[in-house]
């Protein structure tokens, strides 16, 4: 059979003894690696969704599963958080994580965006890019180029050590990121194809898109692939037409699906993912399975949907996916592994030992601080007389307040009703006189004021719920207060805005300062709240439940796990091992609306009730 896993290996090692003469071709309807025939089983993992430590872990049961290929997006807001100051240390170490396949005898194939959609904030665009009022996403607009160009000049040279051609472990690289959906601007692809090629890429490109998107025009010398979950419509065929005597391949077989808040957990049964990759595989088809492993979308960088209705999604990217959001080998990790070997001439290595876990006992609330005292810790507020969004607030070195929350405040001389013109982005907190009087969102945008005698505070908490990732409201994404909001008809003025953006920076002065309460009856959300947690022994991954509580923010040892919001599906936040350190750890909660003083840990998560996706309309997965 083709692409046997020792077969991989033995053209690892002749590439780099024939100096990478051939790389991956695509010039007949079979792949061929190093003038060999190759398919490609290939899995995504996204280094930035997944501990440090857990790299080698992943990649090894990647392997072990019988996948001779990783794929791996780049996310440019992170990588690029203010413009001109570029990351990729540590965590964001990605000559490390493609380095570590190679070692693992794993190919790789890169898709580098700048558009990465992935369920990430803004589909890993920087925020930024949204302070010019005129800015056009994903187009030939000038703004928008000039910024690619000067990421792609530090992307590449990052990465074009770990091409094919140079000895490295890339065979492929994707232009752009499903883009037949978009398709604003027919001179937008080009430009990223040159983007790449003009840098020095010489490996084989590749384009990803739906069904919908394949009727967007290919360009020369750049391989057409599908993404899909099911066979219906004949969508294999329907790629074959549009590309004859090609290689055949689904860039992204979704073995599971992500979740949004306040809907149920999406899930797909194995056996009905098995019979379709079984019949992808029949066919002589390449395959990369997304997620082979999803991990999770810590901190403040989930993205939405709105497709009509702006619905965000959730901190856990689990996906159902192979290997669970922990690392865990799942039942479709079994049953894939046992079809791939099928793929194989050699017996598979053997499953790395599962991470342990631990449900560490219950911790309570030792300290708290409310939202007013902690405004002390902030940067310095602005004064406008206007509304300015996020984005536009000169914070960051003029970058702009990226994820997290803003206060807006201004005075009021009057009750009656408040209006905020779906001008509000995502959810605000409204409050007069810091007494809470109600919450403003995308449903909800009228709030009573109670009478006032006198001058009184109007304070809107704005949270950025996330940005959306896919579909044509990209441009649209700016978050806060966005326009004007209205006292009985008339428009607020004067305000003080702050950039609660809740970095590092800015909880370690707030740990060190010496207002935390201890005094429960002073207890008043929203508010900032301390706990302890003692390790004994080596740290154990864990998960982190908050029965009782509202919705907020966890923060383990200066690490966001992301959000919590009691309605749902998820009610747990994945806790990695090597983020404790045995003997204390520190712990503190922003909490909007309710708290419990309990926090609680569980050894395995409970996504609550499920929903199979398989089930569902086939457009509801585009």
């Amino acid at each position: 059979m083709l692409c046997c896993y020792s077969c991989s290996t033995k053209f690892q090692l002749k590439a780099r003894t024939m100096q990478r003469l051939e790389g991956l071709k695509a010039e007949s309807p079979q792949f061929t690696l190093a003038g060999e025939p190759f398919r490609i089983l290939g899995g995504s993992v996204h280094y930035f969704r997944v501990p440090r430590p857990y790299w080698r872990d992943r990649l090894l049961k990647m392997k072990a599963c019988g996948l001779n290929t990783l794929t791996t997006y780049v996310p440019w807001n992170l990588h690029e958080p203010e413009r001109g100051t570029f990351n990729f240390q540590d965590q964001l170490d990605l000559k490390a994580f493609i380095s570590l396949a190679a070692e693992m005898g794993l190919w790789v194939i890169l898709r580098p965006g700048p558009y990465i959609c992935a369920e990430w904030d803004l589909g890993g665009l920087p925020s930024w890019l949204l302070q010019d009022k005129d800015m056009q996403l994903r187009t030939t607009y000038p703004g928008y180029v000039d910024a690619v160009n000067l990421y792609f000049d530090k992307l590449i040279t990052v990465v074009k050590p770990l091409m094919f051609a140079e000895g490295g472990p890339i065979i492929a690289v994707q232009v752009e990121n499903e883009y037949g959906s978009y398709a604003k601007d027919d001179k937008y692809m080009p430009f990223i194809k040159n983007c790449l090629q003009s840098r020095g890429v010489s490996e084989l490109l590749l384009t990803s898109d739906n069904w919908e998107g394949l009727k967007y025009e290919g360009m020369d010398g750049v391989l057409k692939t599908i993404n899909l979950q099911r066979l219906s419509f004949g969508a294999i065929q329907h790629l074959a037409d549009r590309q004859p005597d090609k290689p055949l391949m689904v860039m992204e077989y979704w073995c599971g699906w992500f979740d949004v808040w306040g809907e149920n957990h999406h899930v797909f049964h194995a056996e009905d993912m098995l019979a379709v990759v079984s019949e992808i595989l029949e066919r002589g088809v390449s395959i990369n399975l997304y997620m082979f492993h999803g991990g999770t979308s810590f901190g403040f960088m989930n993205g939405a949907l709105d497709f009509g209705t702006y619905k965000p999604q959730v901190t856990s990217y689990d996906y159902d996916a192979p290997l669970s959001e922990a690392g865990d080998c799942t039942a479709k990790y079994q049953l894939l592994r046992n079809l791939f070997s099928h793929y194989h001439s050699e017996p598979l290595p053997e499953v790395p030992t599962p991470q342990e876990r631990r449900a560490y006992g219950p911790v309570f609330v030792q300290q708290h601080l409310c939202l007013w005292d902690s405004l002390n810790f902030a940067v310095k507020p602005y004064r406008s007389e206007r509304p300015v969004n996020m984005e536009n607030l000169p914070v960051n070195n003029n970058n702009g307040q990226s994820y997290g929350y803003t206060l807006y405040e201004t005075t009021i001389r009057s009750g009656g009703v408040l209006n905020s013109r779906n001008n509000i982005r995502d959810r605000a907190l409204v409050f007069v006189d810091r007494q809470s009087v109600g919450c403003l969102d995308y449903k909800t945008h009228e709030v009573v004021l109670p009478d006032v005698k006198g001058e009184r505070t109007l304070s809107l908490l704005v949270e950025n719920s996330g940005r959306v990732n896919y579909g044509k409201a990209l441009n649209e994404q700016r978050k806060g207060i966005v326009g004007d909001i209205e006292l009985n008809h008339t428009p607020l003025r004067g305000f003080i805005i702050f950039c609660l953006d809740l970095k590092p920076s800015f909880l370690k002065r707030l740990a060190c300062s010496g207002q935390w309460k201890t005094d429960r009856k002073s207890l008043s959300v929203p508010a900032f709240v301390q706990a302890r947690l003692c390790v004994d022994g080596p740290p154990r991954d864990t998960f982190i439940r908050l029965p009782g509580w509202g919705k907020g923010v966890v923060f383990v040892n200066g690490q966001n796990l992301g959000r919590y919001w009691f309605i749902g599906p998820q009610d747990f936040l994945y806790l990695p091992g090597p983020w404790l350190r045995s003997g204390e750890n520190q712990i503190i909660v922003f909490e909007e609306q309710r708290l419990d003083g309990k926090i609680e840990f569980v050894e395995n998560p409970d996504h609550g009730k499920t929903i199979d996706v398989y089930k569902l309309p086939f457009c509801t997965l585009l």
